[in-house]
């Protein structure tokens, strides 16, 4: 038996790509905008040695007083 399970949204999915291939181009255009970034290694040691050390609860600090 060659059965294959497929849910819905793979379908979907599929289905869409197929009736809308230009998506697939704007998908990766829209990744690129958040994720495929370069980062600056020197900004980012700056950033991560600047961080200020944090009680665990800081909301209700009064409390302790």
């Amino acid at each position: 038996m060659d059965y294959m399970y497929e849910s819905e949204h793979t379908k979907f999915m599929r289905e869409l790509f197929a009736k809308r291939p230009h998506l697939v181009e704007q998908q990766k255009e829209a990744r690129a905008i958040w994720w495929d970034k370069k980062v600056n290694q020197e900004e980012l040691k700056r950033f991560d040695e600047s961080k200020v050390p944090q009680k665990s609860y800081v909301y209700f600090d009064w409390l302790q007083k």
